[in-house]
């Protein structure tokens, strides 16, 4: 007997659902969250962790009684039985990360340390080159500070701060510009540089060391589970395309 599914107005069978969910391009999420249900389907959790996360889920969705329960698990279609993973499947997903990479991660912090540590500094960028070399000039003879000269001359959002830009990661600026800064000391302002359309003066106003704590731990981990998870998702097409063929 085909099953069917009563959605508000519509009825459908069930094998419908699959064309549905890739026709509004909801089927790699579904793989994704299949992929993760096989990874954490051995993954124990104890009497108090269930607990917490429990409490810690009711937290998040802010229910205040029973009936916000009933009424959420009636909206998302779920049984007593699914409501109960979907309470602890954010603990297993944690436990599977830390069980599977979390003892690679210092090799793999230290190896990348140099991309994670930030820096907060001071930009002035103009296009062109010679009024870029007159306020560096200026800054040099501290006729003006470079925070005026940047709400005056500066062409990007930095004007609005001065010039003042971070703390931001290395890896997240320019090439050139990261360099540059990773390279010089606090307090020093470096002659205009050509950095694509710009003619850039860069001030080091602090270096912020990354520190392996638990928030970087928490990234660090979420950086292993997400190429992880991608290259799974990757190989479950190939195989499908490999299936597929014709012989």
């Amino acid at each position: 007997m085909t099953e069917v599914i009563q959605i508000g107005n519509r009825t459908m069978k069930a094998t419908e659902l699959i064309p549905l969910l890739a026709g509004y391009q909801m089927l790699p999420q579904l793989v994704r969250e299949l992929i993760i249900d096989e990874a954490i389907a051995t993954i124990e959790c104890t009497p108090e962790e269930i607990a917490q996360a429990k409490q810690q889920f009711y937290a998040e969705k802010q229910f205040t009684n029973e009936a916000d329960v009933k009424a959420w698990i009636a909206y998302h279609g779920l049984s007593v039985d699914q409501f109960d993973a979907v309470t602890i499947r954010k603990l297993k997903v944690a436990k599977f990360k830390q069980a599977t990479w979390g003892s690679k991660l210092d090799g793999y912090f230290f190896q990348n340390k140099g991309k994670l540590d930030k820096v907060i500094y001071s930009l002035l960028r103009t296009q062109d080159a010679g009024i870029a070399q007159e306020l560096y000039f200026r800054i040099q003879a501290k006729e003006q500070t470079f925070a005026d000269l940047a709400k005056q001359y500066s062409l990007g959002p930095e004007a609005q701060t001065g010039g003042l830009v971070g703390p931001v990661e290395l890896s997240l600026l320019h090439p050139t510009m990261a360099q540059m800064l990773a390279s010089s000391q606090p307090n020093q302002i470096l002659p205009p540089t050509r950095i694509a359309e710009w003619f850039v003066i860069v001030q080091l106003e602090k270096f912020v060391p990354a520190q392996l704590d638990e928030p970087m731990k928490v990234r660090l981990l979420n950086e292993f589970f997400e190429n992880w998870l991608q290259e799974q998702q990757k190989q479950m097409i190939k195989d499908g395309d490999e299936g597929a063929a014709p012989n």
